[in-house]
C-alpha cells in the first residue's frame, strides 16, 4: 500500500520512553505513506497537578506555548500535540454523565485534529485507533475518515483504570470500526464476537538495535553482579508479573544472580525479594541501553502471571530477547505457544527451576542462531504488510 494518508490516535504518546507498537507501526507505514500521529492529550489533572514525566514534558510545553503544536519527524511523518487540556472523565459514573463529557472531549480533540489534517492536505485518510477506547470513541462522527481501523493490542477490560467504562464502550467501538486488527489470536477472538472483520496480524519488533554482531560493553550496574545472570527487562508491574514466583525461584537458586531492570510498582518495591542477596534491581534505564543490558544476561525471563490481562498479551520483549540470541524462560500462555519451539515454557515453580537450569546447560551457537532467525520473522515490515492485506479485504 502506497501513497495513502493515515491518521493515528491512541494511548501511547510519541515521547514515551518505552517501546510502543503504535509508534513503530506509524514509522513503518510512513515509509510509503503520509502519517499524522496524534499525541494523546493531557487532562487537567495530568497537566496541572502532577510532576512532569518524559512522556508529558513536551505536551506541557505545547500547552504553555513554549513549543509548536506540530512536529515534522520525517518527510512523510508528523506528530501533533494539543495546545489545551481535556476533562478527566474516568472517575465519572458510567452512563449518561460520562458519555456527555467524553463526547465533549472527543469533539474538542478531533475538531482540532481535523484542522491540522486539512492544513497538511490529508484527504481520504485511514484512521488507525491504537486501543483508544475513550478518546476515539466518537471519531466516526468528528473525523472524515474513509476507513477506521481499531488496533487491539491489549485486553484493557480487567485493568483497574478501565473497568468502569471500557466493558460497555469497547465492544461498541469495535462494532463501529470498518476493520479490527489484533496482535494475538486471543485478542482477535474476542473482537470477532462484535465485528466479523477482526484479524490477528501478529506482532512486529524493531530489531535494528538488537544486533548480535555489535559488541556491547558491560553496563556499570552489572559489573558487580556475578554470573550467571538471569534477568528480566521491562516494566516491573504486579498486574503482569508473578512476584512470588520470582522470589521463590531466586531463593531456590542462590548461586544464580537474578536481575530485574525497569521501573517497579509499589508491590515489587516492598516485596521480600529485596532481602535476597542474589536479587538485584537496577532501576529504569533508557531504551537505548536495553540491548547492552540484555547482552549481559545469560538467560532472559518473562515470568508473567496467568490472568485476563496476560492470557492474550503478546510479549514483544520475548522477540527482543530472541533477537539477541538469548535463552528465554517464560510462563506458558496461549500466545506464548507461538514461541514454543524456541523458548522454555513453564506453568509452575518446579518447571521454572528445571527450565532455568536447562537454559544454562543447553545453550549453544546453533540454538542462538535459530532464535535469531525466528525473531527476524517478526519484523514491523511483515506486521504492517499483514495490516495492509486486511485493509485490502475491505477496500476492494
Amino acid at each position: 500500500m502506497k501513497g495513502k494518508d493515515f491518521l493515528f490516535t491512541g494511548l501511547q504518546p510519541w515521547d514515551i520512553p518505552i517501546g510502543s507498537n503504535a509508534i513503530d507501526i506509524a514509522r513503518e507505514i510512513s515509509k510509503d505513506n503520509r502519517v499524522l500521529y496524534v499525541n494523546t492529550p493531557l487532562d487537567f489533572i495530568e497537566a496541572f497537578r502532577n510532576e512532569p514525566k518524559p512522556e508529558t514534558k513536551h505536551r506541557l510545553e505545547v500547552i504553555n506555548r513554549k513549543q509548536n503544536t506540530l512536529r515534522q519527524i520525517s518527510e512523510t511523518l508528523w506528530v501533533v500535540d494539543f495546545p489545551f487540556s481535556v476533562w478527566p472523565v474516568n472517575a465519572l459514573p458510567d452512563g449518561l454523565l460520562f458519555d456527555f463529557f467524553n463526547r465533549l472531549n472527543n469533539r474538542k480533540m478531533l475538531s482540532y485534529v481535523t484542522k491540522v489534517a486539512n492544513k497538511l492536505g490529508f484527504r481520504d485518510f485511514i484512521h488507525f485507533i491504537d486501543n483508544d477506547i475513550y478518546r476515539s470513541f466518537y471519531s466516526s462522527e468528528y473525523l472524515a475518515a474513509t476507513t477506521t481501523v481499531y488496533y487491539r493490542r491489549d485486553n484493557l477490560l480487567p485493568m483497574y483504570y478501565w473497568k468502569k467504562h471500557a466493558p460497555r464502550l469497547e465492544p461498541e467501538l469495535i462494532r463501529k470500526c470498518d476493520l479490527v486488527v489484533c496482535n494475538s489470536p486471543q485478542l482477535a477472538e474476542f473482537a470477532s464476537s462484535f465485528n466479523s472483520k477482526s484479524y490477528d496480524v501478529g506482532q512486529g519488533v524493531d530489531l535494528s538495535a538488537y544486533d548480535t554482531t555489535v559488541s556491547h560493553s558491560l553496563p556499570e550496574a552489572m559489573k558487580a553482579i556475578p554470573e550467571p545472570r538471569i534477568g528480566y527487562i521491562g516494566d516491573i508491574n504486579s498486574t503482569r508479573l508473578d512476584a512470588n514466583l520470582i522470589y521463590e525461584l531466586a531463593k531456590s537458586r542462590p548461586d544464580y544472580s537474578f536481575v530485574m531492570t525497569g521501573r517497579e510498582d509499589n508491590h515489587f518495591a516492598t516485596h521480600e525479594m529485596h532481602k535476597l542477596k542474589n536479587v538485584y534491581f537496577t532501576g529504569s534505564i533508557p531504551k537505548s541501553s536495553v540491548p547492552e543490558y540484555m547482552a549481559s544476561l545469560q538467560v532472559c525471563l518473562n515470568p508473567q502471571l496467568s490472568n485476563e490481562i496476560t492470557i492474550g498479551n503478546y510479549p514483544r520483549k520475548v522477540d527482543e530477547y530472541l533477537a539477541m540470541g538469548k535463552p528465554v524462560v517464560a510462563t506458558r500462555t496461549g500466545t506464548m505457544e507461538l514461541f514454543r519451539e524456541h523458548t522454555y515454557l513453564c506453568s509452575s515453580l518446579a518447571e521454572y527451576q528445571k527450565a532455568v537450569d536447562a537454559a544454562l546447560r543447553e545453550d549453544s551457537e546453533e540454538k542462538k542462531l535459530q532464535r535469531i532467525l525466528f525473531a527476524q520473522t517478526h519484523t514491523w515490515k511483515n506486521n504492517v504488510s499483514n495490516i495492509y492485506n486486511c485493509l485490502s479485504k475491505i477496500t476492494k
